[in-house]
């Protein structure tokens, strides 16, 4: 361990050395931290109706709940990565961990729409500072060779399976306390995390460094922006100013981004990276299908318990076959992409997902779980599976051993900034087709109702069911219209724009494949 550069500084903790004991706590340490960030994705996600109810959401705006955490998330992720060179990263991990707690409790406690969305945007910035870290600490923690390849496997297994958890451990928290619980459970394993961290993690070496404040500030504000006008678009139509003004000063804010990165001597987003044509081409699947996936969860998850009249927990257990299919379709993928290559599987993996994704189109009132959304869900998953190797695989091919974490970041921002900006675009489609859908299910609703009925819909503007799952399912399955055609386009890219010679195919032969399990 590296002493202080600063010789007034207090004594840093001497953490164990790895290997046996120390070696398994400090994994322990690191994939909880992980498993933490990763999870609190989809945890949420099963609490969002109870939270809509709670603090009076729209179901337009509810989408803010999860864009707020992504947004800021995938905004920082680089700048957190380049905090850990800088500053240490042990001391920058403690710190991510300590402020995603903090930001955890706040949003547990909270009274309004605008309370919970703060905190989940602060969310956001701690594990942007927490997760690059955490996987860069295997590297510094771990010897090289097999005691750092079984690490970076549990890492992997972690981040797979965390979605999965999540969505489980939201149901039970939701159903048997309430959906502050999604974020209060935080705390407590955020704080035994940043104890045992001194004691199990050693410090690392501090590389001088430029932070490139200016690119990240304008990265993520220009994506809030966009998100904002396309939300806006859903609730007051394309013609509003404040979406007009959104859009415009969306790309403003985008292009100085642009600039800043061409002339900063560290950029926080490499233009370079995207010179590459396979490299760039992953990049633009990984936006298109990080859009859909993160519809997918966020729509059906309103759809199984408004519609389906599921419990949260049996919501949560409706989405566990889908992390079991991924790692089939992972599995697949690893076993044969010396064979192959990774373009086939890229291209089928989007297909399927573009499959699933027009099956669940055919989701109605009257659809059942077995029957109208597990199949589709299985067959979405698979190709998922297919795509998230493939992806890692090509983000890492021919690059440089020190752009590594560059590569791997960037892939991982875009998955992030993809899955907000897609969300956005999807709420955009639901909020006109279910706008659309509701004008014609009040008249039908007011030529029944009692005049209770009438005064209660006059009074909140809320259509009972079953006027209301109508209004609800024509939303829902314009969205899968429009995700469906984000993995058509993630397939042309796959056909026109990657491009893998006869030296990768054999290059993948006599070594590991990056990603695989």
């Amino acid at each position: 361990m590296s002493s202080s550069p600063h010789p007034t500084s207090a004594p840093q903790t001497t953490a164990r050395e790895p290997g046996g004991g120390g070696s398994a706590m400090a994994l322990l340490v690191i994939a909880s931290c992980q498993l933490m960030v990763v999870l609190d994705i989809t945890i949420v996600n099963i609490a969002l109706p109870h939270i809509q109810r709670s603090l009076d959401f729209s179901t337009t705006s509810l989408s803010w709940v999860v864009n707020a955490y992504t947004l800021t998330f995938g905004g920082l992720l680089l700048l957190g990565g380049r905090a850990g060179d800088i500053l240490g990263r042990r001391r920058v991990f403690i710190f991510g961990v300590l402020l995603f707690a903090f930001a955890s409790l706040l949003g547990g406690f909270a009274q309004n729409s605008g309370q919970l969305l703060a905190a989940r945007a602060l969310q956001g910035v701690g594990g942007a500072i927490a997760s690059p870290t955490s996987l860069a600490l295997i590297s510094t923690t771990f010897r090289e060779g097999p005691e750092r390849n079984r690490a970076f496997g549990v890492f992997a297994a972690v981040s797979a399976g965390g979605g999965a958890i999540g969505l489980l451990a939201g149901g039970i928290l939701v159903e048997w306390l309430n959906w502050r619980w999604v974020l209060f459970v935080n705390v407590p394993i955020a704080l035994l995390i940043a104890l045992a961290a001194p004691r199990w993690i050693r410090e690392s070496e501090r590389h001088p460094g430029h932070f490139d404040i200016t690119g990240a500030l304008t990265s993520t504000a220009g994506m809030v922006l966009l998100v904002y006008g396309f939300i806006r678009a859903a609730q007051d139509g394309w013609r509003d100013g404040l979406t007009l003004a959104s859009f415009a000063a969306a790309a403003v804010v985008l292009g100085v981004f642009v600039l800043v990165e061409r002339h900063s001597r560290q950029p926080i987003t490499p233009l370079h990276m995207f010179a590459d044509r396979n490299r760039a081409g992953t990049y633009g699947i990984m936006l298109c299908l990080a859009a859909a996936i993160f519809g997918m969860f966020f729509f059906l998850t309103l759809f199984v318990q408004n519609v389906l009249d599921f419990s949260p927990l049996q919501a949560g257990l409706a989405f566990l076959p889908v992390s079991a299919v991924i790692a089939v379709g992972a599995g697949l993928a690893s076993r044969f992409l010396p064979v192959y290559g990774p373009k086939p599987f890229m291209v089928v993996g989007a297909i399927l997902a573009a499959a699933g994704l027009a099956w669940l189109t055919l989701t109605d009132v009257h659809s059942t779980y077995a029957g109208s959304v597990l199949g589709p869900m299985l067959v979405f998953s698979l190709g998922m599976g297919m795509e998230f190797v493939s992806l890692t695989l090509m983000a890492l091919s021919n690059v440089a051993t020190q752009e590594t974490g560059a590569a791997s970041g960037l892939l991982n921002a875009t998955q992030q900034v993809g899955g907000s900006l897609g969300l956005s675009i999807l709420v955009t489609m639901f909020g006109t087709a279910s706008n659309n859908e509701a004008e014609k299910q009040v008249p039908l609703f007011l030529e029944q109702a009692t005049p209770a009925e009438r005064l209660r819909f006059e009074r909140t503007g809320e259509l009972p069911p079953p006027w209301a799952d109508e209004v609800l399912t024509s939303g829902v399955s314009a969205a899968f219209i429009m995700a469906a055609i984000f993995t058509v386009l993630a397939a042309l890219i796959a056909v026109l724009v990657i491009q893998v010679r006869p030296s990768d195919i054999e290059r993948l032969k006599g070594g590991q494949v990056p990603g695989a399990m």
